[in-house]
């Protein structure tokens, strides 16, 4: 199949220098969510994507949140054709560790047709490569096919604590006939990739206190309960053998994938091995009874994120430490809820919990899991705009990863979801070195553009 050329291909490429400067100019913005020295990097970056959203053409407006602002852009010149919302976000992960790095992570730098920076593949290069395609069309042709509304955030790196009360309160101005998201990967370099579901997530913190103060360990060892060994018998608990979650009621509500659709997960070119030796791994592992896709995308999970106790520095010092504390992350699948895994943990965490120390579980945040229903003409519109771009008909995927507000929207909004991304595997989006592919970009754009035109038509 040959990709399809069109007028707005004509522009992209005309106008391709111009958009690659503004986009290296938005990554050049440090807007860390999470860290409160950036919070006025953040507020910059919305008003640069504001100021994006005008110049293509758009009507566009930044509000203020309990956190980070939330940037609307609108265009409804289309009577009587569908509305579509347009979700992404300009926030970005921080960048350490900064030595491991090749190039600065927030001087977007091209090596070997990958644009490298922090936020390029997530979340800044896919939202902007949305704000382009609505550019050329509306450049070109005056026009839009359809209505849209584009909802960028500031908080989804650390959880969109803020977004779904800004949904609600606003869900008559948000009301629209599709969502659109690009946040995700494709499966494989040219292959282009529609995502049918994603899953959920229950982050805690677990709190060991012992002693009132670190001890020595020689004149205190063995008479006073050591609270990291208190953490590690805890945390060794949340497992058995056959890589199972042992939290009781854990699995109780988990739905069982259609063997259909794990057959399909089956026949998607996925090397095992080569993914080994991707992640640099000795060998892989997981709950055991399901292969390495259906383990990332269609079944819940339960890790350790960080560790923290006593004396890590250089040499040795002989301390009984005073506290103990665990990042731990449930990634959850159809129909896990957030809240009852945060009673299952607490539940389980107390009946493990040793003598000796005082043991806190607190939920720090989490997003429900969400399943696309593939048919209907969202979902035959993309495949045909995916097939223009790219030149080869779409597969359907998975994500083991979150995206919380997917859930909040389909619920609150009652549209259905399209997520359809251009990363790729190996991108590094949370990790240094940071990239996104530049024929992806290009060919994003494009195949957003043809998006429109389907919907319209």
């Amino acid at each position: 199949m040959t990709p399809v050329t069109t007028d707005l291909d004509q522009f992209l490429t005309a106008y391709d220098e111009r958009i690659r400067g503004e986009l290296f100019d938005f990554l050049r913005i440090p807007s860390v969510s999470a860290r409160s020295e950036h919070d006025a990097d953040t507020s910059r970056a919305a008003e640069w994507t504001a100021d994006a959203l005008r110049a293509a053409g758009l009507d566009a407006s930044v509000h203020s949140t309990a956190g980070h602002p939330v940037v609307l852009g609108e265009w409804r010149g289309a009577p009587g054709k569908p509305t579509v919302l347009i979700y992404g976000h300009y926030d970005v992960q921080p960048a350490e560790p900064l030595d491991l790095w090749t190039s600065p992570p927030f001087e977007p730098t091209i090596r070997d047709g990958r644009i490298y920076a922090r936020g390029s593949v997530d979340d800044k290069g896919q939202l902007f490569l949305h704000v382009k395609a609505l550019e050329a069309h509306l450049a070109v042709r005056g026009v839009l096919p359809i209505n849209v509304i584009v909802l960028a955030e500031g908080e989804e790196e650390v959880g969109s604590e803020h977004l779904e009360s800004f949904i609600e309160a606003n869900a008559e101005r948000l009301a629209c006939d599709a969502v659109v998201i690009s946040d995700s990967a494709m499966f494989a370099p040219g292959l282009p990739s529609i995502l049918s579901s994603l899953r959920g997530m229950a982050y805690f913190q677990i709190d060991v206190q012992g002693p009132a103060q670190d001890l020595h360990s020689g004149s205190y060892g063995g008479a006073v309960v050591n609270p990291a060994m208190a953490l590690a018998r805890i945390l060794a608990t949340l497992h058995d053998t056959e890589g199972r979650i042992t939290i009781k009621g854990f699995y109780d509500t988990v739905e069982e994938w259609p063997s259909a659709v794990r057959e399909q997960m089956g026949g998607l070119p996925f090397d095992e091995e080569h993914f080994r030796a991707e992640v640099g791994a000795p060998a892989l592992g997981g709950e055991k009874g399901h292969t390495v896709l259906e383990r990332l995308w269609t079944r819940p999970t339960c890790e350790v994120n960080g560790l923290l106790s006593g004396y890590t520095g250089e040499g040795a010092k002989t301390v009984l430490p005073a506290k103990a504390m665990a990042k731990v992350s449930c990634r959850l699948v159809p129909n896990q809820e957030p809240v009852e895994i945060e009673r299952l943990m607490k539940a389980h965490v107390e009946s493990v919990a040793p003598k000796g120390v005082n043991v806190t579980v607190t939920h720090l945040h989490g997003g429900r899991p969400w399943r696309a229903e593939l048919n209907g003409p969202l979902f035959d519109a993309a495949r045909r705009a995916l097939a223009s771009a790219f030149g080869r008909e779409p597969v359907i995927t998975g994500e083991g990863g979150s995206i919380p507000v997917v859930g909040d929207f389909a619920r609150i909004l009652g549209a259905p979801v399209l997520l359809v991304g251009f990363g790729l595997p190996g991108e590094n989006a949370h990790a240094p070195d940071e990239w996104m592919s530049v024929e992806n970009f290009t060919k994003g754009m494009r195949a957003i553009a043809m998006l429109w035109d389907e919907l319209g038509a």
